[in-house]
């Protein structure tokens, strides 16, 4: 050891006594103090307007923007300058024969010069974190643990490059050639993981020897040890052949024994890699005070109950738009974004089945009018460059699952060994994947019975079928939005009243939205027969159906007023209502008293008032009313596009406020029935959850989640609670910030300025 600290302490001096060194220690100090700096200037322009969100050291020191992930960008500038005469600079002065024959061996001078190359890591991480500890003396709370999983990941990264750059420096008498090598070398290692992503061999090792994004998680506060393996086997592999390379040069080898014994150590690094990389093996430490990187304790609830193995199988349809998202190319890519629940359940196997299927495609339709769908799927896998063989006809994919649902767009099948089976789907939306909340959705269908909502038609009611305007397609049973029924853990289906069977009781919730036809009496009578029985129920109707909507609630005690509440403004129609929340009913309906608190409100585009009486076995709640002063029953106007409402007292019309929504419960056995009434069902419908109008804070889509979440009892939709983050007040003023910013961009680099110079001197007097 104290040789290789000899060693070590001399290559330092050689490297500080050149001004290569000291320049590098100047530019990443500037680097990392402009990159500072401007993320300080924006968290004070930010909490300036008003208390910041988010936690500082997530976004000071993580993401794009962050400062670790910027000053990782330039590190493959540096390091090649600093390893390329580690090495080099013994061939091209022959002192590589000196120590050939001095009593020093190679392990000694390999291990020596990476030890210098490490301590010279450790000044540039040591600056990174100056930043880190002025962050935290003005940061109450400040998240430490985060910010040192971060340097510990550019640590590893520096030291890998270290090791390459030393790797190629064995291999050359010239400097720069060796520099240029250790920079194709990290190029290589950069851009590794796309090649052969085609080959399912090949594609699970070229993505394991990428180098790029291997210190993210790190970054981020996740300390895994396949990472840390990651790099170690790295540095270890190059350390491993530098010594081989300087053996060779004490004595010679023949070219099949040299081969061999290079081959062999890259399998046996592979095979390591292989080995910590399987996720059985791993393990990891998520350093982030708020848990950024773990499982939602709601998800890992969800996935202690799930016993056995899993398997998610992908199917991919090459006919339709989102081939590429599962193509063989991405599924490394594509795997990653289950590696939270892999991480916390080893047990997950992950398939794909690759198949061609006509998915009503119109760019496929407009290019190739002439062709069926077999020929289109032959000439798709030929300009994709993929054999048509691995593709699945039509048939072939209908003997394992029907996806005629899901109309043949990507999806996924959850199914567990014990065999419960449900589907992980894609959106339309920005995001498009499926986040934490929508998978645990789906793993908790697979370990609980999934609540049964049922829509009542046969009388004109708003059909889940269609997409019209008036209709609930998009939030009941809509596969490609992300916060439909279906999505969020409901069945979703429809009932008919004919014939003389009774409604089904395994029904959790019943939608009755807006009859324009009259029950039956033998129809009514089984609707209350449900409500008596203790079903939970959701009621609507609209203004002028009073005598078609009574009837069914007048066992509630509850009845819709004739005419239509009217709040008179300029900018839309006088029947445009903004409802607000009323603190009794959010009391009870918990789900939305997040919407109260937060001052949201619900439009309904022409609603019924709705009146109630106690006394008919019921808690009755108001959830949702109209203002309190400009609102009023209409009670003559009908056209509310042409003509406008006026206030007449003399006919009845009063200003005051309304209920639009009503909640019932009552005890029924060991069981609290729900109910729910609304005056309006537009609110829910198609085109107002499509809607957006200005200077209106709304929520409408957050209505009917809550709604649903209070009838199901808290089961869905979902709620997975984040711990709020406590880094949060920047304690730094404005006037303070240009001294230390004077101090980080001027201060150090002219102390290291004037290091140089001391070194410099101090040679030029020996």
């Amino acid at each position: 050891m104290r040789k290789i600290f000899k060693i070590a302490l001399t290559e330092l001096c050689t490297l500080f006594y050149s001004p290569i060194a000291w320049l590098v220690l100047i530019i990443f100090t500037v680097q990392a103090c402009m990159t500072y700096f401007r993320l300080v200037d924006i968290m004070l322009m930010q909490q300036f307007n008003k208390p910041l969100w988010y936690s500082i050291a997530k976004e000071m020191y993580t993401g794009n923007m962050g400062l670790f992930p910027n000053m990782l960008v330039h590190l493959y500038l540096y390091i090649p300058l600093l390893t390329m005469g580690l090495m080099s600079r013994e061939y091209s002065s022959g002192s590589i024969k000196l120590l050939y024959s001095s009593p020093v061996s190679s392990i000694q001078i390999i291990f020596g010069k990476f030890l210098s190359m490490m301590i010279y890591s450790l000044i540039l991480v040591g600056i990174l974190f100056l930043f880190v500890g002025f962050t935290a003396w003005n940061v109450p709370s400040f998240d430490m643990s985060l910010a040192l999983s971060g340097l510990l990941g550019i640590y590893l990264v520096i030291c890998s490059y270290a090791a390459i750059g030393l790797f190629m420096s064995c291999l050359t008498s010239y400097q720069v050639v060796a520099a240029v090598a250790t920079l194709g070398a990290l190029a290589f290692l950069n851009y590794v993981g796309r090649m052969g992503q085609e080959v399912p061999f090949i594609r699970d090792i070229t993505y394991w020897l990428s180098i790029s994004g291997r210190s993210d998680e790190l970054i981020n506060g996740l300390i895994s040890s396949e990472d840390v393996f990651y790099f170690l086997i790295v540095i270890g592999l190059f350390l491993t052949l530098s010594i081989m390379v300087i053996l060779s040069g004490k004595r010679k080898l023949s070219k099949s024994m040299a081969f061999t014994r290079y081959t062999g150590v890259i399998v046996l690094a592979m095979l390591l890699g292989y080995v910590t990389s399987r996720p059985g093996l791993q393990c990891s430490y998520d350093a982030s005070s708020i848990k950024l990187n773990s499982l939602n304790p709601v998800s890992q609830e969800i996935m202690e109950k799930m016993e056995g193995g899993l398997t998610i199988t992908t199917y991919v349809n090459l006919l339709e738009g989102n081939f590429y998202r599962g193509a063989p190319s991405e599924r490394n890519s594509d795997a990653n974004r289950f590696k939270k629940f892999i991480r916390f359940k080893p047990k997950i196997q992950m398939n794909y089945v690759y198949y061609y299927a006509d998915a009503g495609n119109e760019v496929l339709e407009d290019r190739f009018p002439d062709l069926n769908t077999q020929q289109r799927a032959w000439k798709m896998a030929v300009m994709e460059d993929l054999d048509i063989e691995m593709f699945l006809s039509p048939e072939q994919v209908a003997q394992q699952v029907d996806l005629s649902g899901e109309k043949y767009r990507f999806v996924r099948l959850l199914e567990r060994e014990s065999g419960e089976k449900t589907f992980l789907r894609i959106f339309d939306d920005s995001y498009i994947y499926p986040r934490e909340g929508e998978i645990s959705t789906a793993m908790k269908r697979l370990v609980t019975k999934a609540p049964k909502v049922v829509f009542l038609t046969g009388h004109g009611e708003r059909d889940i079928q269609r997409a019209g305007d008036r209709d609930y397609y998009t939030f009941a049973i809509d596969p490609t939005f992300r916060h439909s029924l279906i999505n969020q853990g409901f069945d979703v289906d429809s009932i008919t009243l004919m014939g003389d069977r009774p409604i089904p009781m395994d029904i959790d919730v019943l939608v009755v939205a807006d009859l324009q036809r009259p029950l039956s009496t033998d129809e009514l009578a089984r609707l209350e027969e449900y409500i008596a029985k203790g079903g939970n129920i959701v009621i609507g109707g609209e203004p002028g159906k009073s005598d078609l909507m009574n009837p069914l609630t007048a066992s509630l005690g509850v009845s819709f007023l004739p005419g239509t509440l009217v709040q008179p403004t300029k900018a839309y129609d006088d029947n445009l209502l903004v409802c607000s929340f009323v603190e009794e009913g959010v009391n009870v309906v918990t789900p939305l008293r997040g919407l109260w608190q937060q001052k949201y409100g619900v439009t309904m585009p022409g609603a019924a008032a709705l009146s109630y009486k106690n006394g008919h076995g019921f808690n009755v709640y108001p959830l949702l009313k109209t203002k309190d002063e400009g609102s009023w029953n209409e009670l003559t106007t009908v056209n509310f596009t042409d003509e406008k409402a006026v206030l007449n007292p003399e006919i009845g019309e009063q200003e005051q406020s309304y209920p639009t929504m009503l909640a019932l419960t009552r005890n029924v056995g060991d069981r609290e029935q729900r109910i729910f009434v609304l005056g309006d069902v537009d609110c829910i419908s198609n085109a107002e959850l499509l809607m957006s109008r200005v200077g209106m804070k709304t929520s409408n889509f957050s209505l009917i989640t809550g709604m649903f979440r209070w009838l199901s009892y808290g089961e869905f939709p979902i709620v997975l609670s984040n711990i709020p983050p406590v880094d949060t007040v920047l304690e730094l003023s404005k006037d303070t910030v240009p001294y230390a910013k004077f101090a980080f961009t001027w201060g150090l680099p002219i102390l290291f300025a004037l290091g140089y110079f001391g070194v410099w001197f101090k040679r030029r007097r020996r």
